[in-house]
């Protein structure tokens, strides 16, 4: 064995992990191993650091005593295997030792700062200031102080209770001041037409209740008067409602009418201001609202009669052609003379409230020609009207058109619910026995004041103005309609085949009232063809197309030698509606139908 080798063999540990716990089923719980920190720290807790360094001693023994305990610190190494064990120390006056060595470690530093401080090189010293202690008060000035306090807290008290107090005339000034308003708006509401729009409320100074159809709005809002200072006196003539007017109605207005001779020596023959009124003043007793009303329903007066009296200037034919130019219309009704029709409008600057506080003289109104503006504006709402409403022209319209025309029959169904200002009538055209099939045609009239919304059955929406003539032409092209769209679902029901369908044809004569309507279908065999065409004007015309074998009067062709050709159909010929048999237009068509259909016996 001596001549083997040796072989170096490490031995280590069967378990690297300290075992922690055993479970009842035999689990393991290891500990986890520490890491390089966690064990220098283990180390350094087992160092002793109260034990001197025995420098002192390690030099009085010398280089001997060195040697001797290195070595036998060595030995003890060897011994120990390299480990430091802590031997905590049990001698009585080891605290008082640890004390003493910390003072004199703080003395040491204490001096070292001293030291430095004293050359003022690298530090020095400033001395901290300290505030100053309050002087003692004396007990006059105390009792003062709390006087004091006590007549502050008092004083809030009182600011508090007149604070309150101020709040509460305060909301009973505003709440007088909105049963004035209230009171106001009722006074307002006797005289004026109102109405609510969200949150405002707006009135109308226009005719238009009276049957005016001028394009003028005339509408006016009534506000709140705000402008008033709560804390001051309420003035006598404060009102807590006002209005407010549109631009061009304020100020006033009148018809200035001048007749002139054209001849040097004679000039103007007259001049009347009509319709003329001073600027707005509050008259005893009414409101200043009234007054302001009243002078803005005057202008709009001024500027209807003017319009039309232009209107009629204008379409009056005459030899010397009447001039209407922006606010003035002039005319010669004999030669030599000239007669001047003028709009005066003045708002309310300075310059127009001087000349209007000058005293009209007695000669400038002429109540007659006054009377007979009126008149004319009265006769003209009362042809406008018509009666009493825009609703019974349409009612007169459509009774005149279901009188004059049978076929087809049209049909009036008016609303329950409706007014003086706006109503509305469904209107039907059918054909007398086929209502069933014939159901196309049908309209909704929403009838207002200036015109009427016509309202189809597929929604489409046509505005008509209010003149009867246009709703009279409107309802005839829509019973020349009906007459195709019968033809159209006739011949679904009895099996003929639609090959063509237009309800606004664009050849043959044109129509003076809408357009024409054409329709053509085919027999179930497809041998006969009948086309239709219907006009407002100029009524129906009907024509019928037979097969090529049946037409004797057709020249042969030597093309077509085949007898294939001969069935198909000839050129058309035209039908003697008004001889036919049948009580309407459909019946007709219906009797033609089943003549040229095939018996399917």
């Amino acid at each position: 064995m001596s001549g083997v080798r040796a072989v170096r063999i490490s031995i280590e540990s069967a378990c690297e992990k300290q075992v922690q716990e055993v479970g009842l089923d035999g689990t393991e719980t290891y500990l986890q191993p520490l890491s390089m920190s966690q064990n220098l720290a283990r180390l350094a807790q087992r160092i002793d650091f109260s034990q001197g360094s025995g420098s002192e001693e390690e030099e009085a023994a010398g280089p001997d005593g060195d040697a001797q305990d290195w070595a036998g610190a060595g030995a003890e190494q060897d011994d120990e295997e390299g480990l430091v064990k802590f031997q905590p120390s049990l001698w009585p006056w080891d605290s008082v030792r640890n004390n003493l060595r910390s003072a004199l470690t703080e003395m040491c530093v204490l001096y070292d700062v001293l030291s430095i401080v004293r050359d003022k090189k690298f530090m020095t010293l400033d001395p901290v200031s300290q505030d100053a202690l309050p002087p003692k008060q004396s007990p006059q000035t105390l009792q003062l102080i709390s006087k004091k306090k006590s007549l502050a807290g008092a004083a809030q008290i009182l600011l508090k209770g007149a604070e309150r107090l101020t709040k509460s005339v305060t909301e009973n000034q505003e709440n007088k001041l909105q049963r004035d308003f209230n009171s106001e708006l009722l006074r307002l509401r006797q005289h004026w037409k109102l109405r609510k729009v969200g949150d405002k409320i707006l009135g109308d100074l226009s005719y238009r209740s009276a049957g005016s159809l001028f394009p003028h709005h005339g509408t006016f809002e009534v506000i709140k008067n705000t402008d008033i200072d709560l804390d001051k006196k309420i003035p006598e003539d404060y009102c807590p409602l006002d209005v407010q007017i549109p631009s061009d109605l304020e100020g006033s207005a009148y018809i200035k009418v001048s007749i002139q001779k054209q001849a040097p020596d004679i000039g103007d023959l007259g001049t009347v201001n009509l319709f003329k009124r001073p600027l707005p003043k509050s008259k005893p007793g009414s409101p200043h609202w009234q007054t302001k009303l009243e002078a803005a329903q005057n202008v709009l007066l001024c500027k209807e009669i003017f319009a039309q009296l232009s209107r009629e200037a204008v379409q009056i034919k005459s030899q010397i052609p009447h001039i209407v130019v922006k606010n003035q219309i002039i005319s010669q009704p004999f030669p030599s003379l000239q007669l001047s029709i003028s709009l005066c409008h003045s708002s309310n600057d300075k310059k127009s409230q001087k000349c209007a506080s000058e005293k009209p003289s007695p000669e400038d109104h002429l109540y007659v020609l006054e009377h007979n503006l009126h008149l004319l504006i009265r006769e003209s709402t009362r042809c406008q009207r018509s009666g009493t409403s825009i609703c019974e022209r349409t009612a007169a319209t459509i009774d005149s058109l279901a009188s004059r025309i049978e076929d087809p029959q049209i049909q009036a169904h008016w609303s329950n619910i409706s007014d003086v200002y706006e109503s509305s009538v469904k209107v039907l055209i059918t054909s007398q026995g086929y209502e069933q099939i014939c159901k196309s045609i049908q309209l909704q009239l929403n009838i207002g004041v200036e015109q009427v919304r016509v309202v189809h059955r597929d929604g489409r929406v046509i505005t008509l103005s209010h003149q009867e003539q246009e709703l009279q032409d409107f309802l005839l092209s829509q019973m020349s309609q009906h007459q195709v769209h019968a033809v159209q679902q006739l011949a679904k029901v009895m099996g003929w085949q639609v090959l063509s369908f237009s309800n606004h044809v664009g050849l043959g004569p044109l129509e003076s009232i809408g357009n024409a309507s054409a329709i053509t279908v085919a027999s179930p065999s497809g041998d006969y063809a009948i086309s239709v065409r219907n006009g407002p004007e100029s009524g129906s015309k009907i024509m019928v197309q037979f097969p090529r074998n049946q037409c004797k009067d057709l020249p042969k062709s030597d093309v077509l030698q085949d007898n294939k050709w001969s069935h198909l159909r000839g050129p058309f010929k035209e039908v003697q509606w008004n001889k036919m048999e049948g009580r309407n237009f459909v019946y007709k068509m219906e009797l033609l139908m089943s003549a040229l259909s095939p018996c399917l016996l």
